[in-house]
């Protein structure tokens, strides 16, 4: 709902009596479509009563000082409208209802007592009284698709999108306050744990919790003691307009809005909990993917496949075809059709692990029943249709098959055909090989004479195994020239290269390319294992690899683009200060990353450089990890390395210096002064402060033991015994001895506060790690 209403019958309303402001409404007191049709409340703002909808009338709440009369609640949302001879009644009776000509009666609001009156307040809230005044039933607890300023949506309330913005029926998408203190949005056919599209991660949080919107604009919540816990809007928003909404919209995407007031303004989006608009689960039917067609979602459908109604694409897909692969008498009238890139959610009904992508086909095509199967990182899961929830991603590497039928005939004189076509091949491949050895082996004896031909044996060794190693995209040396615009636009520099901003896929994707320096002083072996390492990791809370470069002598790195730059930007150099909520998520975005590296990766990753200049924030202000790539590679068997001094001064762990063996400990180390940065929003050694706070960690450490935390915040309203925790973490982390340091794991759980945490002992002591 929470559609604009253009009021097509505007001039009913023109010629209504509106009941006189600052007034209770008696029993008795009525309304009807012609003549008084709505209530006011006594600022003018808000109108309870019946507008125009569809062919007759719906009874809603709406603002009606603005010339986009915006409804933000309505009755019987999901009952057919109105017709212009009901009325509206405040029955003598106390109840609150609808009543036909023909005696037919509707409950707007069911009490649990008899009211004595009702009010529309200017909060947007109209309410029930019973004769003492205490409140019997009001709109802000049967919410529909929209929260005001003052209103709470508490458990286990729910907010349900319109159909459309002309129908405002109940829709295809809720966001709901869950039990254990989470808010996350669901398509209504399938409120499930894997179907989920967004929420705010405070699952965790424990019952009580409450949405809330207050009159600045402020979207946060509340847990069961009143204190903040999230603040929602992950970048920064303009507060203290005078009209705000959140709104969960037809498209299925939570928004907040604000309004200047003025008659012929619009409503702004101030945030929404997502940009792409594909992102809601179920935007598109059976067998139908959600693709971005110029921004907008469009529903698609497969191969073989024809919309279900073409007029209404977002119902789905059926086939066009029809076979039974169970009564088949020859498998040479199956196919299959391949979809890369597409997401799909729901249970298969067979998964099988460590397959080959031939292999997951040949599984399906020998399975009878099986009518689809989806490939991706080794693991295969048979399915039977329909698919469900399908969206285009680019990002993703799976396979779809789909099994369909060859056509009368076809599998016979199709397989004579691929015969008769793979001699072709064969001869024209073995013909432009001869050509390319004769030439290859022209152009050996020419540079020869110029003694380079050791340097191309050894590339090409090198470049062979690189190709087996990853299976990322491969650029050439003049591509990326030509993506950066000869290597112009700087964007930043660090102790191993240079890093540029491009443009690869036509235009179509910024990225970011890194220029690698001294490589070939330091060996092909560091950039092989770069290859290796990088190649098989993924996880949200790293940048991401795109492809390489290793042309001649040229080594380049291409990075997805991070266009809100590091996080230092945001603590050290920015006047948009993160709030304590947003630092709090950040710290934790930055430790999984870590742990990533250190337990989940095929091969052990150890950083050696983490700072906040290596952390980087997505549009959505989600925390990833950078420079990965360039750090030491340790195989499965080893669990520590020596090595020369890498990382940067402040940061780096103390074995460092005392030339001892480096494990993942040392990462650990990082990670803690840089959550004291994050906690201070300052560096870790500054020099225009006082003696005592120079250094960063210790001055943490005395705040620590004198019971004064709120010094590290600079009286910023924070709770007190999370303060106290995250410094906890990041004392254990900054043990000078690495053995008493806690593993990235025991980090985790220690934020998140899953395990109690030991008073942490000096700096300089050699204990027994929590």
């Amino acid at each position: 709902m929470a559609f604009v209403i253009l009021f097509l019958l505007r001039f009913i309303l023109t010629t209504a009596k509106a009941q006189p402001r600052n007034s209770i409404i008696g029993p008795g007191s009525s309304l009807s479509p012609n003549n008084n049709s709505y209530w006011l409340s006594e600022s003018g703002q808000f109108a309870f009563g019946f507008y125009p909808y569809g062919n007759g009338f719906s009874v809603g709440i709406w603002f009606e000082k603005i010339q986009q009369k915006t409804v933000v609640w309505t009755a019987n949302r999901d009952g057919p409208p109105f017709s212009k001879d009901v009325t509206l009644l405040l029955s003598t009776e106390g109840s609150l209802l609808v009543q036909s000509k023909q005696g037919q009666m509707i409950n707007i609001a069911i009490a649990s007592q008899l009211a004595s009156s009702a009010s529309m307040l200017n909060s947007g809230n109209f309410v029930l009284f019973s004769s003492n005044s205490e409140i019997l039933w009001q709109s802000f607890d049967t919410p529909t698709d929209t929260i005001l300023p003052g209103q709470r949506l508490v458990v286990p309330n729910k907010l349900v999108s319109s159909v459309s913005e002309t129908n405002h029926a109940s829709g295809k998408f809720l966001i709901i306050m869950q039990g254990d203190g989470n808010l996350v949005q669901y398509p209504v056919e399938a409120v499930e744990t894997e179907t989920f599209y967004w929420n705010t991660g405070t699952y965790n949080a424990g019952a009580g919790v409450t949405l809330n919107l207050d009159s600045n604009g402020l979207l946060y919540l509340l847990n069961a003691t009143g204190f903040n816990i999230k603040i929602i809007p992950d970048k920064s928003i303009v507060l203290g307009k005078p009209i705000y909404r959140a709104t969960i919209d037809a498209d299925g995407i939570f928004r907040l809005y604000s309004h200047s007031s003025n008659q012929s303004g619009n409503w702004s989006i101030e945030w929404s909990s997502s940009d792409n608009k594909c992102d809601p689960t179920g935007l598109c039917g059976v067998n139908s993917y959600c693709t971005l067609m110029n921004g907008d979602p469009e529903c698609q459908c497969p191969s073989r496949f024809d919309f279900i109604n073409q007029g209404q694409k977002e119902l789905g897909c059926q086939k066009n075809y029809s076979i039974d692969a169970c009564s088949v008498k020859s498998e040479q009238t199956l196919d299959f059709y391949e979809l890369i890139g597409l997401s799909w959610k729901g249970d298969s009904y067979l998964s099988l692990s460590s397959i080959a992508k031939n292999s997951c086909r040949d599984e399906c095509f020998r399975d009878c029943y099986c009518e689809a199967a989806i490939y991706e990182n080794q693991l295969c899961k048979l399915l039977k249709l329909p698919l469900r929830f399908g969206r285009r991603e680019l990002s993703s590497q799976a396979i779809t098959f789909l099994k369909i039928g060859a056509g009368p005939a076809g599998g016979r004189k199709r397989k004579h055909r691929k015969l008769r076509l793979d001699i072709l091949i064969t001869s024209i491949a073995m013909a432009g090989m001869t050509l390319t050895f004769l030439v290859l082996v022209a152009v050996g004896a020419l540079k020869y004479r110029s003694h380079v031909r050791e340097y191309e044996r050894i590339l090409n060794v090198v470049n062979n195994r690189v190709a087996e190693d990853v299976t990322l995209r491969s650029f050439t040396f003049d591509e990326l020239k030509d993506a950066t615009n000869n290597f112009v636009d700087e964007i930043g520099k660090g102790a191993y290269g240079t890093v540029f901003r491009g443009v690869i896929s036509n235009g179509k994707r910024i990225v970011a390319i890194k220029r690698l320096e001294k490589v070939v002083a330091e060996g092909e072996r560091d950039f092989r294992n770069e290859m290796k390492a990088i190649g098989k990791t993924h996880h949200k809370n790293l940048v991401q690899l795109l492809g390489y470069c290793h042309d001649g002598t040229n080594r380049l790195l291409v990075y997805e683009y991070m266009k809100n730059g590091s996080l230092a930007d945001f603590l050290f150099r920015s006047n948009l200060k993160i709030n304590w909520e947003g630092r709090i998520a950040i710290i934790l975005n930055i430790a999984r990353g870590i742990f990533y590296l250190h337990e989940e990766c095929e091969s052990q990753i150890i950083h050696c450089d983490i700072k906040p200049e290596n952390i980087l924030m997505d549009d959505k202000g989600y925390a990833k990890i950078a420079d990965f790539g360039l750090a030491k590679l340790l195989m499965p068997n080893q669990t520590k390395t020596y090595t020369g001094i890498r990382g940067t001064r402040g940061y780096v762990a103390p074995e460092w210096h005392q030339n001892l063996p480096i494990t993942v400990k040392a990462d650990v180390y990082s990670f803690g002064i840089m959550l004291f940065e994050i906690i201070c929003c300052r560096r870790s050694v500054e020099a225009d402060v006082p003696e005592n706070e120079a250094v960063l960690a210790h001055w943490v450490y005395d705040c620590f033991k004198a019971d004064e935390l709120e010094k590290l915040v600079q009286n910023e309203e924070v709770e007190k015994s999370k303060l106290e925790r995250m410094v906890k973490v990041g004392l254990w982390c900054t043990q000078d001895e690495p053995s008493s340091r806690p593993t990235m794991k025991k980090v985790i759980l220690m934020l998140e506060g899953t395990v109690n945490i030991p008073e942490p002992p000096l700096l300089s002591s050699f204990v027994s790690s929590p």
